[in-house]
Parts: C-alpha cells; structure tokens; sequence
C-alpha cells in the first residue's frame, strides 16, 4: 500500500500524503487556471467533528476590502487564501487543543480567485474538492515510527507557551517532578513542564513511554536499555523502579561530557542512584567502545526472548526528547529485537571494548530483514573496520550521487563530520537535475531559494538572532544543543526506488570507527515518505527564518508581511526554470 490518496475536478487536482500524525496536501491546476488566482482554502473535518478551516498566518494588509467571512477571522483560510501549492497539517494546537483525534480526515481544498480589481471574491464551492485520509501515529506492520515536534523556534510554540520557557527547573535537581509548573504562556495561563514536553516530544515521547509504561506493567518483562545522553526525569524514575525489582540492564556512556569525577555529571548521579536502589548494583556498566557509547535502544525481553526494540536518533534526556528534532523506530518483532539482543549481550560481556566487538563476527556484516511485517531492510552495528565503514558510506553516497529524483536530509553536523557523506551532501544543491532539500545545524554555505534557479535549498536550525518581520510573534531560542539532530538521507521519495537511511549513527567515518551505533537501511517507499515530510517540515520552517537572521548588532525592525493581491505568487510555480516548478512536479 501506498500512503497517498489523490483526486481531482477541473478546477484543481490534489495528492495528500500521509505522515506521522500529520498530512502534506499538494495541489496543481491547469496553468490556464492561475489567472487571478487568490491561492486555496483548507477546510478540515476530522472524522464525525466539525469541521473548521486551517489558519493562515498571513493575511491581506486590509482584510475588509477582500470578500470575508465574517465569522472567522481574518487569518483563516477562507479569508485568506494560503499562496503555496503544498501544504503540511498537523492537527490540533487552534483547533483541537492537546487532544487531538486520529482517523480518517476530509479536507476540502478550494481554489480562489479574485476579481478584476484585485478583491477577493466570494467562495466558489463549486470549484470545492474533498479528498480523505488517516491522520495519526505511523505504523506499518510490524514497524512503528516516532518523531519529536523540534519547534522550539516557532510561533506554535509561542502560542503555547511563550518565549520565555524553560525546559527543566533551576537547580540540580535530577529527578524533578515533571508536574511542576514551568510557567505562564502569554494569555497568562500557567503550564506544566509535563505539558511542554508532552507537546515537544510528540510522537516519539510517545513510544518511549509506551515501552516503558509496558515493561513497568508487565512483571514478566524486563528491559535492556543502551544510553548515552540520559536526564529526562521520568524515564529515568522509570528505570530505577525497574532496577529495585532487578528487571533492568543499562549500558551508558561515560565521555567526558557525560561523566566527570570531580562536578559529576547527571549521568554520574543517575549512575549513583540507579545503583543503590538496584536488586544487583552490577546491572549499569559505564563504557564508551573507543569514543562514545552513541546508541540510544530499549530492547522489551520476556525472560530470554527479545520481543520488541526501540531504536533511532532520539536521547533519552531532556534535549534529546524536547529540544532537539529526531526520531524513532520501533520493531514489533522478534527477529529485529533478537539480534539487537546480541549485539547488547557482545557490548555487555565485553564491558564496551571496540577492540572486542570489533573482531566479533557481527561488527562487520549487514543484516537483512524482510516480510513478516517488515519492510525490506539491513542493519549495520558499529564500531566498524575502517574498510567496512567506508564501503557502507560510499555506497550511500552512490546512491545519493546518481539519484535522478529527490534527496532530502536532515543531518546533524555538516561543518565537522568526516568521510565520503558530508561532501556529497554539501554540493548536492548543485545539482539542478535533482530536487534536494536539506538540513544542518552547521551555519556555513546555507543556501536559500532563489527565483528563477533550480537549485536545492540547504538550510540551518542553528539558533541565531532572529527578527521575524509582523505579524509574527518574537520566538524562544533553544539556548540547548542541537536543533537538528537526526541523521536521515531519503532518496528518491514517492518512486517504487524509495531508500532513507537513519538510526543513531552521524554518517561519519571515525564515529563509524569509534562509536557505539547503529544504521538501518530501509528499501520502503511509505517510510521514505514520512521521512521526506519531515525533512520537508523542518527545511521550509528554518528557511523562513534563515531568511530573517540578523546580520548586525541592531535589529532592524522589517515591513510586515502581507498576502499577495494578485497571482503573482503562483507564477514560479509555472517557470520550468524555477525550484518551485520542480517542487510542484515532485509533489502533484
């Protein structure tokens, strides 16, 4: 099965493309179609609810001399049109608030246009076109995938909570309660940090705490848990009423940023009172292989059998859950969690050693997994050989060079990471006969949209000084760590060809080499899909605000921003020599 649906009248055609609880609508017309085009309306109906129309952030600079219905407001899309011809809906936050329903939506999409004055005219629903499809947590088969929200830098955010949160109480308190109230949002409503979380880590805190939630429920469970970054307070209160019923074995890493014996880290203190309450103070190791201990995994096991594993980008801490965008896979399935098992049984009996794992027979093979609810995949378990860790890398970057269609990234360190991918990545904007969208947290070579080119976008979720032009509210900085901590490759997106590359390994050839981690290789055009989403997500968010960095010490502050009063909009859409022609192409 594919995961889109499409449909089309003679005003307009639409794809919709289903994600992780969330929806990319695409529409396309014929070009005969644009005159006057105002852009699209977006109503919503989520399963029996009412229905309601998505909010567009911009508006006409005077909204009552356009055709409006005057009981919504001037920012919703039937009063003003949204002027892209790709959309991405992630239900609730106006309109649904934290509960958010998940089944079958029907979005009514239609086109607008105005009159020859450049007034919006009137809604014409006989223009209308519905299309439906599941919104809700992505699962195929035996494969359940996880994502964090990663908008700490965003006006959603702001709406929530304002831009002054923080994201875990002063002090040094390492098991905080997490039903403390962190603070006032700007209707001066108090929130929870519970709620900040609950919200940041979406889908992915999700199946964290469903792992955890079951292994704690069931007595029969235990779990074996690979850590590198570790201080969310409940999962690691999680972790130590496992240990006090000796249902729990925890390899975490101890580099220097996370291990100190002179200001201990948190990592350190959680090490501490995991070991006294634990049954058997034997059941935590600290090791690093060579460099770090970099994989993030909880393997379910009913007493010998491995049942289930969780594995991907995301820590298991603060930043990584709430902060930081990443994700998560998990496998519902013995096999996969079988040989995660091995792996976490050879770093265990031999306390970490690369040296050790290195000459075992499962550092250097691909393992191969398909049918049953699988998709046709392989994974890789690192430290590697130098041979075997450049040959997995060239070979991505193969891939990525003779892709005739799409690549999309979001890959942590573009300015640092050694070996074959990130030279490939760094120049893949270059290439005009492709359409590529990436994403970095390095801040140099950014490359932004420019009319009339075809080359890719390359952009950055580095905190910076930002000032976004009215009507948008001033943003939190993150102030933590990365923004964009994933490490995912999608090529060749929506063709039968579909690959995405992720897990926890930064695609660099020393953390290859010295790391703890593990890469999967995944041949599925539905999972590349919801990968290249959330690629998609992410660059046309940062580039927005790549756009608006301020240069110079004083902030300028910039002409609002307002909706076109004419199709002009549309037009590079329509340019064959436009990235947005290509972008319209790729998605219709």
């Amino acid at each position: 099965t594919t995961m889109f649906t499409s449909e089309k009248n003679k005003s307009i055609s639409i794809k919709a493309y289903q994600g992780d609880a969330k929806t990319l609508l695409a529409f396309d017309m014929d070009k005969a179609n644009l005159d006057q085009l105002a852009g699209f309306t977006i109503a919503c109906k989520p399963g029996s609810n009412p229905e309601y129309y998505l909010y567009n952030k911009l508006q006409f600079a005077i909204p009552g001399d356009h055709a409006q219905n005057k009981k919504e407001p001037a920012y919703s899309s039937i009063n003003a049109p949204i002027q892209k011809f790709r959309w991405l809906h992630v239900a609730g936050a106006f309109h649904q608030g934290d509960t958010v329903f998940y089944g079958t939506y029907k979005y009514t999409i239609t086109p607008r246009y105005f009159d020859a004055h450049g007034k919006l005219e009137l809604i014409d629903t006989k223009k209308s076109l519905e299309i439906k499809i599941p919104v809700k947590p992505f699962i195929k088969g035996r494969l359940s995938l996880g994502f964090t929200r990663g908008f700490v830098q965003s006006q959603a955010f702001e709406n929530h909570f304002g831009n002054k949160a923080i994201m875990r109480p002063k002090g040094k308190d390492l098991l905080f309660d997490t039903n403390l109230i962190a603070g006032k949002n700007s209707d001066g409503k108090e929130f929870k940090f519970k709620d900040v979380y609950t919200w940041s880590g979406f889908t992915a805190r999700e199946q964290i705490f469903s792992i955890l939630n079951e292994v704690m429920k069931t007595k029969s469970l235990s779990l074996d848990v690979f850590a590198y970054d570790l201080n969310e307070p409940d999962v690691m209160k999680a972790m130590i009423d496992l240990a006090k019923q000796g249902r729990i074995r925890v390899l975490l890493d101890n580099a220097s940023l996370h291990h100190s014996t002179s200001e201990p880290e948190p990592e350190d203190l959680f090490e501490k009172a995991f070991s006294k309450a634990a049954k058997s103070p034997a059941a935590i190791q600290r090791g690093k292989f060579s460099r770090f201990q970099h994989n993030k995994v909880f393997i379910a096991k009913n007493k010998a059998t491995a049942l289930k594993v969780l594995t991907g980008s995301t820590n298991f801490s603060v930043t990584g859950v709430y902060v930081n965008s990443n994700h998560i896979m998990v496998f519902n399935d013995k096999k996969v969690a079988a040989k995660y098992s091995e792996i976490y049984d050879e770093a265990w009996n031999n306390k970490m050693s690369a040296a050790k794992f290195k000459k075992s027979a499962i550092a250097d093979e691909f393992f191969p997994f398909k049918g049953a609810g699988l998709p046709d995949m392989k994974i890789s378990f690192a430290p590697h050989s130098e041979a075997f860790a450049k040959s997995t890398l060239d070979a991505m970057v193969a891939r990525v060079k003779k892709e005739k269609s799409s690549v999309f990234f979001a890959v942590m360190e573009l300015d640092k990471s050694g070996g074959p991918v990130v030279p490939a990545l760094k120049v893949l904007h270059k290439n005009s006969k492709v359409f590529t969208y990436g994403i970095s947290d390095s801040t140099t070579d950014i490359v932004l949209y420019k009319p009339t080119s075809k080359s890719g976008i390359k952009v950055t979720g580095k905190s910076s000084k930002v000032l976004l032009p009215p009507p948008f509210d001033k943003e939190a900085g993150i102030g933590l760590g990365h923004q964009v901590h994933h490490k995912f490759i999608v090529c060749g997106f929506n063709t039968a060809d579909a690959v995405v590359w992720g897990g926890s390994s930064n695609l660099a050839l020393l953390g290859e080499q010295q790391n703890g981690d593990n890469l999967l290789e995944i041949h599925d055009r539905d999972i590349a899909t919801v990968f290249a989403l959330e690629g998609l997500a992410l660059v046309d968010h940062f580039h927005f605000r790549n756009a608006n960095q301020q240069k110079t010490k004083t902030i300028k502050v910039k002409k609002p921003l307002h909706l076109y009063e004419s199709n002009k909009w549309s037009l590079s859409y329509y340019d064959p020599g436009d990235l947005h022609f290509v972008d319209r192409m790729l998605f219709k």
